[in-house]
């Protein structure tokens, strides 16, 4: 594996190894690199999670982080992905660590670029690392992935999670539903109320309303989209007993999800924060030992 670009790019066989690689490390595994590797973290778009997860998870399997500022780089004025990341190559990188806004930004580095690309996320493309900390925080609490009804629910068409873990956990033979608007269920076919989906499903997934992506005002106010789509108390109520809550954060606390559902005892939220380190460790490893 030279890269992680797409979800839809891993064979099942590459993603049961990077979650077995987690579970090693979350249970004190030594990081298998030769040497030290040069790694910069590229984010063009604002991040907590995954930018501090990468750079705890680059620290741990011994990486030299490069310090990287967008907002004071080359980029601001003008320069090309392309140019900037061909630029980090020559400078020593062995690999970079991007999130960007463009849908796909990727497709220009595929030529004439050495260094390796973990993608962080392409506008409402892919998230990658987030799909397979996802996955590694349901295997740990159902230990397959075979039968589970996953239902993704909120601002689906403009969720790069919700692509990723849509196709990965397809793929592994978990039933994934999706619950929203109309208008934001996208390409994919969807439920409109809490009632079709609710009580027989294993893991609720809650995504963000994305709303610096929407090109156009929706209709709902964070009183009425919590009402209809949000995960109330009574919703909770009704889950079945071992089902599991998750979400890819940041939350709005009281608009996908009841304030006081977010560090329930269901819930996984902070858990998949915690989770993220380990895959993304595994992640690094797996790409940065294909080089010599």
């Amino acid at each position: 594996m030279k890269n992680l670009l797409s979800m839809e790019h891993l064979s099942n066989e590459e993603i049961l190894h990077i979650l077995d690689r987690a579970r090693d490390f979350e249970n004190g595994g030594k990081p298998q690199l030769s040497r030290s590797y040069n790694i910069a973290n590229l984010f063009f778009e604002p991040s907590t999670r995954t930018k501090t997860s990468f750079e705890m998870a680059e620290r741990r399997v011994g990486c030299t982080v490069i310090p990287f500022d967008a907002s004071f780089s080359s980029a601001v004025k003008g320069e090309t992905m392309y140019d900037t990341v061909k630029t980090l190559e020559m400078i020593g990188m062995d690999a970079v660590v991007i999130r960007a806004k463009e849908d796909e930004y990727y497709n220009e580095l595929l030529e004439g670029i050495n260094v390796a690309v973990i993608n962080a996320g392409d506008g409402a493309g892919q998230h990658p690392s987030q799909s397979l900390l996802d996955l590694y925080t349901i295997q740990k609490e159902f230990g397959t992935f075979e039968g589970l009804n996953v239902t993704i629910v909120g601002d689906v068409s403009h969720s790069r999670v919700a692509k990723s873990n849509a196709t990965a956990l397809t793929r592994l033979g978990a039933n994934v539903r999706f619950l929203c608007p109309k208008e934001w269920a996208g390409e994919f076919e969807a439920f409109h109320s809490w009632d079709e989906v609710l009580e027989d499903s294993d893991v609720v997934m809650l995504l963000r309303i994305q709303h610096e992506r929407h090109s156009v005002s929706k209709s709902f106010s964070k009183e009425s989209y919590h009402e209809q789509y949000g995960l109330t108390v009574e919703r909770e109520n009704r889950m079945k007993p071992d089902a599991i809550i998750m979400h890819p954060a940041p939350v709005n606390r009281d608009v996908e999800i009841t304030d006081e559902l977010v560090e329930c005892e269901r819930s996984r939220i902070f858990e998949q924060v915690r989770n993220g380190v380990f895959a993304r460790m595994a992640i690094v490893e797996t790409i940065l030992k294909e080089r010599p």
